[in-house]
This record gives C-alpha cells, sequence and structure tokens, in this order.
C-alpha cells in the first residue's frame, strides 16, 4: 500500500482550522504537524488533533523530516515568505490564494519551486465546485458556442478581521481587491483561456472611511480580444452572502446562484441552469454541493493525487497572472483610467 503523504499545516486561524479538517479527511494525507502562531492557538489546535505535533512558529515544523508536504494557510503577507522557505526545505507547497501581494513575490515563489524541483499548487479552490466548475465544462464542450460574456455579482456581509486585525491592515492584506475578487479574476481567466489573456481592465470603487486599497464596494471591466469581456462587481457593505455567475457564448448560456447566511455554511441554496447548444429551452443541472468548504475538502483531497504524480492542481504561473490582474485594477482604481494588462 502507498503510504500516506505526511501533511504539515501553517497556519491555525480561523481557516487553517478548515484545512486540518480536510487533510484529517483526505483519502491518503496524515496531519502530522501544526505550526500555530500563539500559545493559545497552539493550546486548540492540540485539543482538536492530539495525534499530530504541534509547534509555536513555522521554522521547526519545516526541519521535520516526516513532512513531505505543507499547507499554508496565513495572511497575504506572508506568503512569500514562508511559501519560499518550505520549498527550499524540500517540501512541496500548498498555498493559500491570493499566492503573494506583488508580482516580484510570485516570481521569488516560482523561481524557489523550480530550483528545489518541487510542486507549488495555488489555493484556487472555488475551480472544483461540481457548480462553478460545471461552468468551465460546459465552456469547454462547446455547449454554449464560443462565450462572449461573463459576468459575476458577489453581496455580501463585511469581511473577518482575521488575527490581530491582519486583513484590515493595508501593509499585510495588500489589497481587498486581492482578498477574494481574486476569485472571480480567476474564472474570467479560466472561462475565456482558451481565446487569449485579457487586454485591458477598467476599475472602480469607493468606501466609506477606509484607506485606499480597502474598497467596500468595486468593479471591474475585463476586455478579452475577439470583444469578449467579463464584468465583476462585489459589495461588502451587504448582508449575509449571495453570488450570481452568468455566461453567454454565441449559441447557449448559462446561470448559477448560490446564497447562504455565512460564506462557510454548509447548508446554503444554490443552482445552476443552462440553455444548450440548439436547445430551445434551458434546463436545470442537478449539483450535489456547493460551497467553499466543500472545495476545500475536494481541493486537499486531489493535492494528494496531484503532489504524488508531481504536479500542481493550479500552478504558480497561472496564480501570477491572477494577481497581477488584480493589482492593474488597482492601478486603474487609482488612476481613473483603463489601463492595458500584459501578463
Amino acid at each position: 500500500m502507498t503510504a500516506p503523504l505526511r501533511f504539515g499545516l501553517i497556519g491555525y486561524g480561523a481557516w487553517g482550522r478548515h484545512h486540518a479538517q480536510a487533510i484529517a479527511r483526505a483519502p491518503g494525507a496524515r496531519l502530522t504537524a501544526i505550526a500555530c502562531r500563539t500559545g493559545a492557538t497552539a493550546a486548540v489546535a492540540r485539543g482538536d488533533f492530539p495525534d499530530a505535533v504541534v509547534h509555536l512558529g513555522y521554522r521547526e515544523l519545516l526541519e521535520r523530516p516526516d513532512v513531505d508536504a505543507v499547507s499554508i494557510a496565513l495572511p497575504i503577507d506572508l506568503h512569500a515568505q514562508v511559501g519560499v522557505a518550505a520549498l527550499e526545505r524540500g517540501k512541496d507547497v500548498l498555498l493559500e490564494k491570493p499566492m503573494a501581494a506583488t508580482a516580484a513575490d510570485c516570481d521569488r515563489l516560482i523561481a524557489a519551486a523550480r530550483a528545489g524541483g518541487r510542486v507549488l499548487s495555488i489555493g484556487h479552490e472555488l475551480r472544483l465546485s461540481a457548480q462553478w466548475g460545471r461552468i468551465k465544462a460546459l465552456i469547454d464542450a462547446g455547449d454554449l458556442g464560443e462565450p462572449l460574456y461573463m459576468a459575476l455579482a458577489l453581496f455580501r456581509f463585511p469581511y473577518r478581521r482575521g488575527a490581530d486585525g491582519w486583513r484590515y491592515e493595508r501593509a499585510r492584506v495588500g489589497s481587498w481587491i486581492l482578498e477574494e475578487p481574486v476569485h472571480a479574476f480567476d474564472f474570467a481567466l479560466w472561462f475565456f483561456e482558451r481565446w487569449g489573456d485579457p487586454t485591458s481592465v477598467l476599475a472602480a470603487g469607493n468606501s466609506k472611511g477606509r484607506e485606499e486599497g480597502l474598497y467596500d464596494n468595486f468593479s471591474a471591466l475585463i476586455r478579452f480580444p475577439g470583444g469578449r469581456h467579463a464584468l465583476i462587481t462585489q459589495t461588502l457593505a451587504g448582508f449575509e452572502y449571495h453570488q450570481v455567475m452568468e455566461v453567454v457564448g454565441t449559441e447557449g448560456a448559462v446561470r448559477g446562484w448560490w446564497s447562504g447566511a455565512l460564506d462557510r455554511t454548509r447548508e446554503p441554496t444554490f443552482g445552476l441552469a443552462v440553455r444548450r447548444r440548439g436547445a430551445p429551452h434551458p434546463e436545470a443541472i442537478p449539483v450535489h454541493r456547493s460551497g467553499e468548504l466543500f472545495e476545500l475538502e475536494d481541493q486537499l483531497a486531489l493535492t494528494v493525487t496531484a503532489f504524488r504524480e508531481r504536479r500542481a492542481l493550479v500552478s504558480g504561473e497561472e496564480a501570477r497572472k491572477r494577481v497581477v490582474m488584480c493589482l492593474e485594477a488597482e492601478r486603474s482604481l487609482r488612476e481613473g483610467r483603463e489601463v492595458a494588462v500584459r501578463l
């Protein structure tokens, strides 16, 4: 029998605890060690996973020979520092999105993975959704003809503050465009990838009493070759969590929606409907489950196989483009104009 892939987890905040549970449930994986920032979170980790060794700080975990791979669930400002350290110590890495706060830090991570022959996979887990991932499958099957338009709208409650309020510190979070719209940029580039990279982005945003970059309300128009375009819009000043995605092609269209009291609920309401090429009426597509907790579990299970096969689910090169798109959207917003994009 194949020996289990031994994981170390770095970061045990709210999302890190979900990572730990997903690793523990993943077939062929074992949660060997956890690195925490404080004694309080270390005590919680020991109570949750008594068979795992718990460290204060990540450096001792990276020196462990019984850790094959690490999952990193830390604030964005630590992604490059900790990710590079893990890669240089011979660990395969699953790194939460966004990959990093700058293109230069993305390049550092990619270079470290290449130099050490390690696998670097970025956690764009929403691609694995039985709901949103199905849209990509419909596009690839030609059921919509050639896609021409994508729209994603998100209406949600304010962001959680994170440990020590890091998500509300510009120097640590980088930008709120990197925090959740990065998923929307990922979908747009993923859906239209066969027809080329984006050519420009025009963004708008505002907020009340927040510093630049922490926009409660944000929208972006992304242009692709051939007149294709995507519209992304979100508000963090709403309530609950409601998302709608639509893709229209030359010969069909698809629409999905998701609603829950919280983004991490296991009991949302959701649906997916498509009008396929040549069909006179839309049809409902059965989706057995949808939500980021389910996608995280699927991601960890698939990561075990991907790491054994020496490949990434989402490569650093792909994820870097998503970071650059967020940064270019922020530049467009700051300069008040549409900006050309070169990925």
